[in-house]
């Protein structure tokens, strides 16, 4: 039953990364079927991320409300509903409007399989099934782009989107059956929008929650970078066809299942701290090669990807526990949490794709210096909040 589990919510939460990655392949075509440039193309990305975001803020509240299931089935029947409409968008505009309506009912699965996560487990339970949701999940990226790749040279770019709505209705299917309530409703909060903002505020008042959170906005700010980045580093930089992202997404989410995989089996004889201070180690060390062989040679396959595989193993291990050493400060309203965590997260990673990502593109070596940069501040943002541990916590009401 828990690997049943494992694997539903990991497809829950592979609806956004689907949404994200699967059409990357077919930037280039939208620009030119809608006479729009790049960075109006690259806009589909950020509405989609920005929207994505702004909705984990209300997730985890509504479904701390009125149960995690109904939630969970309403957000996938706008997200398939929304898939079927950018399919056969017939302007650039109405694309723009259907990844947002994407992006605002993409992130329930995400923000509320960690709330069923924290309902049903604790400690180091809850940690290794983190890490085996991680996992699981990891396979998204990875498939996502080349999948989408394929489908765009044998049937269209719009042919990605209907995979999307095939995809969204597989899942409202598989959880109308098989996902159980993980909520009592003697457990749920009432539904007051004047307490829930006060319960915001009070977890955006605790500094070492808003760090740790930050802390896994900025690391996940490299996976992003790169992501946001994919169609112009793996088309223009490598040199390579629509059909070759796996040279880039194989490497960067292999890492990410193999790094899960590992520290899954570590979570019961390690400390989560002790996890943390590997992960940032190995992190440490892709940054470090990927930099100097981008400074000294021009990028190519394998070896401008191979880093990639070395950061993300690193991300995979310490993300799991700092995730819920911040959801563990307010136990009494995991929903709330895990919605402000991934909101923090997720912004974060609209932002560097939106906004930083196009700054970099054309050189690897700058991708590979953006990196760098969001993982000292994303340490910087974790030691602080060690510091930081010894402030009174805030109590939600």
């Amino acid at each position: 039953m828990q690997r049943l589990l494992t694997v539903i919510l990991a497809c829950l939460g592979m609806i956004g990364a689907l949404a994200i990655d699967t059409y990357l392949p077919s930037m280039p075509a939208i620009g030119q079927e809608y006479g729009v440039g790049p960075v109006a193309v690259q806009q589909t990305l950020s509405v989609f991320l920005f929207c994505f975001a702004f909705m984990m803020l209300f997730y985890g509240t509504l479904s701390d409300t009125f149960g995690r299931r109904p939630v969970i089935l309403v957000a996938l029947t706008v997200y398939t509903l929304a898939s079927l409409g950018a399919a056969w968008a017939p302007t650039f505009g109405w694309l723009l409007v259907f990844r947002a309506l994407q992006g605002l009912s993409a992130g329930a699965g995400s923000v509320i399989g960690q709330a069923i996560v924290q309902d049903r487990f604790a400690g180091p339970q809850a940690q290794r099934m983190m890490s085996h949701i991680m996992m699981v999940f990891g396979l998204a990226p990875a498939i996502a782009p080349i999948l989408g790749g394929w489908l765009h040279v044998s049937f269209g770019w719009r042919s990605t989107f209907l995979f999307l709505a095939l995809f969204g209705a597989a899942m409202i299917a598989l959880c109308f059956k098989l996902l159980d309530e993980s909520l009592p409703v003697d457990k749920r909060q009432a539904f007051h929008p004047g307490t829930i903002g006060r319960n915001y505020l009070l977890v955006l008042r605790n500094p070492q929650f808003v760090l740790l959170s930050l802390a896994v906005g900025l690391a996940f700010g490299g996976l992003s970078l790169y992501i946001g980045s994919a169609s112009n580093f793996v088309m223009e930089i490598l040199g390579l066809p629509e059909t070759a992202f796996a040279w880039m997404f194989i490497p960067l989410i292999g890492g990410m299942v193999v790094g899960s995989a590992w520290g899954g089996k570590r979570a019961h004889g390690s400390t989560p701290t002790r996890m943390m201070w590997l992960g940032y180690g190995v992190m440490a060390l892709g940054v470090a090669v990927n930099v100097g062989y981008n400074a000294l040679f021009a990028a190519a396959v394998p070896w401008a990807v191979l880093p990639l595989f070395v950061y993300t193993f690193g991300l995979a291990v310490a993300m799991p526990a700092i995730q819920l050493t911040a959801m563990g400060l307010f136990p009494n309203n995991r929903g709330l949490a895990a919605s402000m965590v991934g909101f923090i997260q997720m912004m974060s990673f609209a932002l560097v794709s939106g906004l930083v990502a196009p700054l970099l593109f054309g050189s690897a070596l700058k991708l590979a210096l953006g990196v760098a940069a969001g993982l000292a501040l994303s340490f910087g943002a974790w030691r602080l909040s060690v510091l930081s541990a010894g402030a009174p916590a805030s109590k939600t009401v």
